[in-house]
C-alpha cells in the first residue's frame, strides 16, 4: 500500500500502538523510503521506514478521534465538578453578608506557545470551553526561545506553556544527555528566557515539554511543571489540564502536586513538578451591567 503525506498510519513494529500523521517522506541512508511522523493525540515526533507502516482506513481514524474526544469530555466533566466544590469552599471564607452577594471568577491567564498548530487549535478550544483567558501562538520548537520574551511582554500572563513535539533519538540509551532529544534543548532555553523575564515561580507558572522530554533539565531551568519523568508519551491535553487546575485554584492555596497530576490524562509517569500556588481570585460583588 502506497504511503502519502497526510496519511494516518501506525508502526507495525510497535503493534500500531500510536496513531501518527505522515508529515514528510525522505530517502534514508540505506536507500529506503522513510516517513516523518507526528502523533495524532500524543506529542511525539518519530521517523520510520515506510515498509514498517500500516495505513488506517478513514473509519478507523474516525473511531479513534471519537474515543479521543470522549476521553476529553469525561476529563472536562470532572474538572467542572471539582471546580464547583472549590467555589463553595471559597465562598465559605467570606462572611455572611458577602455570602448573600453574587460573585464572579477571575481565573489566571495563560500564554500557550505550541510547535504543533493542530494541537494548539484543540488546546485553545478547550481553554475557551473551560473559561480560561488564553493567548495562543504556533511557533516551531527551536524558534520558541527567541520569541517568548516579546510575547510575555505583550500579554503579561499568569502562566506559560511551552510545548509541541519531542522524543528520544532512535537507539538512545543515555537519557541524561540532552543532545539525545529532538526538542528538549529548545524547551530548556525557552524556560530560561522566561525566567529572565520573571524570576518568581509563583508570579509566572511555567509548564514545558512534550513526549519523552528531558524532565530534569526543564525543571532545573526553572519550570514549575515538565514532562516526562519516565520518558513516556504524554497526551495532547495534559498541559491544558495542568493549567486549568492552577488557573482555578485560589491564590490563598498552595496546590497539591498530587492533585494537579491526578487531573492529567497521562499521570505521574508523564508529568511532574514542584509546589506551586494557585492563580484564581474570587470577585465580589458581581456587577448587574
Amino acid at each position: 500500500m502506497k504511503i502519502n503525506v497526510g496519511d494516518i498510519v501506525g508502526r507495525i513494529s510497535y503493534g500500531c500502538d500510536v496513531y501518527f500523521k505522515v508529515t514528510g517522506l525522505f530517502t534514508g541512508v540505506n536507500g529506503k523510503q522513510h516517513a516523518c511522523l507526528k502523533g495524532l493525540d500524543v506529542r511525539l515526533y518519530a521517523n520510520a521506514p515506510v515498509e514498517d507502516l500500516q495505513k488506517f482506513e478513514p473509519s478507523h481514524v474516525a473511531a479513534y478521534w471519537h474515543s479521543f474526544m470522549m476521553k476529553n469530555h469525561e476529563q472536562m466533566k470532572r474538572v467542572f465538578q471539582r471546580r464547583e466544590q472549590d467555589r463553595i469552599r471559597s465562598m465559605s471564607r467570606a462572611n455572611d453578608t458577602l455570602n448573600n452577594m453574587d460573585s464572579f471568577d477571575v481565573p489566571g491567564s495563560v500564554l500557550h506557545v505550541d510547535g504543533d498548530g493542530d494541537y494548539l487549535d484543540l488546546c485553545m478550544t478547550t481553554y475557551r470551553q473551560m473559561n480560561i483567558p488564553a493567548y495562543g501562538y504556533n511557533i516551531e520548537e527551536e524558534k520558541q526561545p527567541e520569541q517568548v520574551a516579546a510575547l510575555l511582554q505583550e500579554h503579561r500572563p499568569d502562566m506559560l506553556v511551552l510545548t509541541g513535539h519531542d522524543g528520544l533519538l532512535k537507539g538512545t540509551r543515555d537519557f541524561s544527555d540532552i543532545n539525545n532529544y529532538h526538542n528538549s534543548r529548545s524547551f530548556v532555553e525557552g524556560v530560561k528566557v522566561a525566567r529572565q523575564y520573571e524570576k518568581s515561580m509563583d508570579d509566572l507558572v511555567i509548564f514545558a515539554g512534550a513526549c519523552q522530554s528531558h524532565y530534569e533539565a526543564i525543571l532545573k531551568a526553572g519550570a514549575n511543571f515538565a514532562s516526562s519523568p519516565q520518558r513516556v508519551l504524554i497526551h495532547a491535553f495534559d498541559p491544558v489540564f495542568v493549567i486549568e487546575k492552577i488557573a482555578y485554584t485560589s491564590i490563598y492555596e498552595p496546590i497539591s502536586i498530587k492533585d494537579i497530576i491526578a487531573g492529567t490524562i497521562t499521570g505521574f509517569n508523564g508529568i511532574g513538578g514542584v509546589e506551586t500556588r494557585g492563580k484564581y481570585r474570587l470577585g465580589i460583588p458581581k456587577s448587574p451591567y
